[in-house]
């Protein structure tokens, strides 16, 4: 059994609690918190057995066998790293950290010390994810791909209002391109690898950083296109289309219905099964590499993310 510790008392975090929870082999042991009393009253919530006071705490504690970290993004860095000195193998919430040569880096620390390091890219590990790189070969030759992920936020509110949020505070690596918009990158350079051009432009907010944005890719004979915010909905599915079909996709970070539409043919509409929650598959991703599975491409795809990323973050706010 793999006891894994949570540093971070976010929603997030109880829902990856809930998720270990049907996942064979591994069991949530402890739960960290700068503030003992709000680890102790999350991990009653969730049924973990113990806590500590912070992450040195947790790395030493005898009862913890990996962990995974869901703190604010500036401080993934220093904590793989902390968490690869103690020899604890680390599932780090996305973005795993915040530039490409910081993951190289940790990539690298984690490789000397012996240890898996993960991100928790849940995306990746969907079975929806799967059913559409099957999908794909259906569709011919690809011309255009159009990615989005655009859910206005809640806590929107509070930066209307005046007032700062860690999703939104760039001194904590907050942004909705790091948040929503990592998720349809991450699937481009999965299903099509790095493009050979990027342009990117970001509509900045009062926090200071991005609220939505726009990337377009240049692939071999086809462009993508790709859109994320954190401040307007839309009712648009992505789409990747080819010169014999084209396919709808519902949600990017978990296609659960797709439409297979054969040029000048009827619609073929496929649904997918999946775990209630989402977070089950990087979790299973996690066990395994533990237990000796190669995640090299999992981890190079993870670079790749965050090069297009670094290359966005480079043009400033509109």
């Amino acid at each position: 059994m793999i006891r894994i510790g949570i540093v971070g008392t976010s929603s997030i975090s109880e829902q990856f609690a809930h998720a270990v929870g049907v996942v064979d082999g591994v069991e949530v042991s402890r739960v960290a918190s700068r503030d003992a009393a709000r680890a102790r009253e999350f991990a009653d919530r969730v049924g973990a057995p113990g806590t500590a006071e912070g992450l040195d705490a947790l790395l030493a504690a005898p009862d913890v066998d990996a962990v995974y970290l869901a703190s604010p993004n500036a401080v993934h860095a220093e904590q793989v790293r902390a968490a690869a000195d103690a020899g604890i193998p680390a599932l780090v919430e996305k973005p795993a950290v915040l530039t490409a040569d910081e993951w190289d880096a940790a990539v690298a620390h984690a490789r000397e010390r012996g240890v898996v390091l993960l991100e928790a890219m849940r995306s990746a590990y969907d079975p929806g994810l799967a059913e559409v790189e099957r999908l794909v070969p259906r569709l011919g030759r690809l011309r255009r791909v159009s990615f989005r992920y655009e859910k206005r936020s809640a806590r929107y509110d509070h930066v209307l209002a005046g007032e700062q949020t860690n999703i939104f505070d760039p001194a904590l690596g907050g942004s909705a391109l790091r948040d929503l918009g990592v998720y349809p990158l991450h699937v481009l350079v999965r299903l099509f690898g790095a493009p050979s051009a990027l342009l990117g432009a970001r509509v900045g907010i009062a926090s200071a950083t991005d609220g939505l944005g726009s990337a377009l890719a240049a692939y071999d004979g086809f462009l993508a296109d790709v859109a994320w915010s954190k401040i307007t909905d839309t009712s648009l599915f992505s789409e990747i289309q080819g010169e014999d079909a084209s396919l709808a996709i519902d949600a990017i970070e978990a296609p659960r219905l797709l439409t297979l539409t054969p040029r000048g043919g009827a619609a073929e509409v496929i649904r997918v099964e999946a775990p209630d929650n989402p977070m089950v598959g990087e979790i299973e991703r996690f066990r395994d590499a533990i237990g000796g599975v190669d995640i090299a491409r999992d981890q190079e795809l993870t670079g790749l993310t965050l090069r297009a990323i670094d290359q966005i973050l480079a043009v400033p706010l509109l």
